[in-house]
């Protein structure tokens, strides 16, 4: 019974007691809204806007391919007539699949010729050695290791030119 009047004379207390702290708070900050003025600093004057004008309409566009092919050619003078690869040589089993569905599996050794055992796309294993040409990039076998097979493709570059890349297929583990 104590806590049941206890709860409904709180508010009649604090809404007695409020009232007179409410006009003094509510007159203190009409007094401040009079004497306090907003100070704005001025803005700055902007800046003169100059436009550009573009004046090589008869140049060469600087988005332009052939713009791109000059600049390469100045850069590789010879490497037009360089390398390129032999279109009319026979091609090899293994260069009709792409280099990423070659999976190096293991090595065998015969006397002096190491060899590699490549498998495409989980079918049948292939043995391959240095001098023999995997992917579709004209990838010739450089070298064959215990644990890698080191691949020189040669490749069209941005600007229409045969370059070399060089890759490697390393030893896949199988999991049991």
């Amino acid at each position: 019974m104590k806590k049941l009047l206890g709860v409904m004379l709180l508010p009649l207390g604090l809404a007695a007691c409020g009232d007179s702290s409410v006009q003094e708070v509510q007159q203190w900050m009409d007094k401040t809204k009079q004497e306090t003025r907003p100070s704005i600093p001025k803005l700055k004057e902007p800046k003169d806007f100059i436009p550009f004008t573009y004046d090589k309409k008869g140049e060469i566009d600087p988005f332009s391919p052939v713009k791109l092919q000059s600049a390469l050619a100045k850069m590789n003078p010879g490497s037009a007539h360089g390398i390129k690869p032999d279109m009319d040589r026979r091609r090899e089993a293994l260069e009709y699949v792409p280099l990423d569905a070659l999976k190096m599996v293991g090595t065998l050794t015969s006397g002096s010729a190491h060899y590699a055992l490549l498998q495409a796309d989980g079918k049948g294993v292939t043995q391959v050695k240095a001098g023999n040409y995997v992917g579709q990039n004209f990838g010739l076998i450089t070298k064959v290791n215990d644990d890698s097979v080191e691949i020189k493709e040669i490749v069209l570059d941005s600007g229409g030119d045969w370059i070399e890349r060089l890759t490697k297929l390393e030893l896949q583990e199988t999991q049991k």
